[in-house]
């Protein structure tokens, strides 16, 4: 099978690439490397690799048809980008979906990178249950703010590629892992911890997330572009088994470290949800899908990656 993953040399995108590869396909990632590095886990996988400006119409017409899979993961992210240029989110995802659709044809499976951002503005607002299921209204509070700006970028491509394209979307809740950046709150407390933070300052320790392990996240992604009956549909993907409090999290993360700091509770980021949990339902019944990563274990794992390469 040949594969094409568009951003695929970010963090879901490398992992993804590996099982693809360990599954006997052919992969070739495109990317323009602004947030993904030609580091040497990417150079270690035999994968024809493609520097690439989605934004830009060339850069699809130079790519060759004939794919059995699409993965669109390219997209700008991460909270502080959000909130830094939320011009540059808007403009860099939504170009590079529509000038996607405008190459792809007919009938080329698509797999669509979503985010449990799509609807985070309903839980704050009271108005959906948690765990949430697809079929939650979807809230936009305040459109000037710039925190909202992914999810509305994110709003915009699951409707053009339900209207455009034969995909499926898959909204990601709280996916974590080995090579995954600094700016996520597992890396985060990670990097912390080893460093020796004392007092280890801890924000918004009152909150909660569930969260799946890029290994498990993968999984799902493989499952669901297999199932015909997934295409047309948007589907939760994460981890329902084990919704954890922060506060529980900086424990075990300081456990695994062999850290024990004074904490220093602080407020939650300003616009952060209270509580995120996905209702996997729908995963499950339609690829028979288990989260098989606990979370302890995928803490063991990303921080020793953290401790070693970061």
């Amino acid at each position: 099978m040949r594969v094409l993953l568009l951003g695929g040399a970010g963090f879901i995108g490398l992992h993804l690439a590996a099982r693809l590869l360990a599954d006997g396909h052919a992969v070739t990632v495109v990317d323009d490397f602004s947030r993904g590095r030609r580091d040497p886990a990417l150079e270690e996988l035999p994968l024809d690799v493609r520097d690439a400006d989605l934004t830009d119409p060339g850069s699809y017409r130079a790519l060759e048809h004939g794919w059995d899979q699409i993965y669109m993961l390219a997209a700008v992210v991460g909270v502080r980008n959000v909130e830094r240029d939320p011009a540059r989110v808007l403009r860099v995802n939504t170009l590079a979906l529509m000038h996607l659709l405008d190459w792809i044809e007919p009938g080329e499976p698509l797999f669509f990178a979503s985010t449990s951002e799509a609807y985070a503005g309903g839980v704050t607002a009271g108005l959906v249950p948690v765990p949430t299921p697809e079929t939650v209204p979807l809230v936009i509070e305040d459109v000037a703010a710039p925190r909202f700006s992914y999810a509305i970028s994110k709003l915009h491509g699951e409707a053009a590629v339900l209207h455009g394209a034969h995909a499926v979307v898959g909204r990601f809740h709280n996916v974590y892992g080995p090579r995954m950046g600094h700016d996520h709150v597992i890396p985060e407390l990670s990097l912390r911890a080893a460093r020796g933070e004392n007092p280890f300052t801890l924000y918004g320790a009152e909150q909660s997330r569930a969260f799946c392990h890029v290994d498990d996240a993968v999984e799902a992604m493989v499952r669901l572009m297999a199932t015909p009956e997934a295409f047309g549909r948007i589907v939760h993907i994460g981890d329902d088994t084990a919704e954890t409090g922060i506060a529980d999290l900086a424990e075990l993360v300081l456990r695994v470290a062999g850290a024990d700091p004074v904490i220093s509770p602080a407020p939650a980021p300003a616009g952060s949800v209270a509580r995120r949990c996905p209702d996997i339902s729908l995963l499950r019944e339609l690829t028979g899908f288990e989260p098989k990563v606990s979370l302890e274990e995928g803490v063991r794992r990303t921080f020793a990656w953290y401790r070693e390469h970061a």
